[in-house]
C-alpha cells in the first residue's frame, strides 16, 4: 500500500482542525482551541504543499 507523501499531515491537520473547532463552539478554553485550529490549518497547507511538490516528480 502506497500512501502519498503529504497525506497524513493533511489527514491528521483536517482532524486537529474538527477538535479545536467543535471546542470553540461549546466555548471549552477558547484561546486554546484557536491555537488548535491554527495549528491544524498549518498541518493542512504544509501537507498539501508537500503532495503538489511530489505530484511533479
Amino acid at each position: 500500500m502506497h500512501i502519498r507523501e503529504g497525506m497524513i499531515p493533511t489527514a491528521l491537520g483536517s482532524a486537529v482542525t474538527l477538535t479545536g473547532t467543535i471546542m470553540k463552539r461549546k466555548d471549552i478554553a477558547p484561546m486554546i482551541a484557536a491555537g488548535i485550529v491554527g495549528f491544524g490549518l498549518a498541518h493542512i497547507l504544509l501537507g498539501t504543499v508537500d503532495m503538489v511538490q511530489n505530484q511533479r516528480h
